[in-house]
């Protein structure tokens, strides 16, 4: 398991919400959509925000603070036809217990234990991406190569795409991607 840092929710107008997860020692970063209510929760919390009133999210903590249960970890552990599993993996008393849950949910308990983030290997290099960042040096370019082929022609546009930060064109470069190379896989 590869821990990550939950770095931002974003909006994007063709996918709707989307969780970034940054490898803390490494470069990827996994894109995973989410939907407007756990965004909403995802980000108050990023942004301190704080209610007169538990939200969902706050309820489901205090009800396991009561019961003596802790958040040790959440895990987005599978990838399985562009849907994304994790689990809670808590702590009651002596005993671990290890719930499902969707990423969106685990991800907005996790920063409301201060619980870390992991991402299964096989996940991260399914669906992660390295973004480059605008402040990075950038080398000097040399004439591109042309494509041999269909994948590689996606993977140059994905490239292309990372660096210009169109992370919507990324996620769907990055799926076409997965879908020729498991078509290849299965030949």
């Amino acid at each position: 398991m590869i821990p990550v840092t939950i770095t931002n929710v974003a909006f994007s107008n063709s996918n709707g919400f989307f969780v970034l997860l940054k490898e803390k020692e490494g470069e990827r970063t996994l894109p995973i959509f989410v939907g407007p209510l756990e965004a909403r929760a995802i980000a108050s919390q990023l942004n301190r925000e704080s209610f007169a009133r538990p939200m969902t999210h706050d309820l489901f903590k205090n009800v396991l603070d009561v019961l003596g249960c802790s958040l040790q970890r959440i895990e987005v552990h599978d990838l399985i036809n562009d849907t994304f599993y994790g689990s809670l993996v808590l702590a009651c008393g002596k005993k671990s217990i290890t719930v499902d849950s969707r990423p969106s949910d685990a991800i907005a308990l996790a920063l409301r234990f201060s619980a870390p983030v992991f991402v299964a290997e096989k996940v991260m290099d399914e669906a992660g991406m390295v973004l480059q960042l605008e402040n990075e040096e950038k080398v000097e370019e040399k004439q591109p190569e042309k494509p041999k082929t269909r994948l590689d022609e996606l993977k140059m546009k994905l490239d292309k795409a990372i660096q210009e930060e169109r992370y919507e064109d990324c996620a769907k470069l990055r799926d076409e991607i997965s879908k020729i190379s498991k078509a290849s896989d299965a030949n």
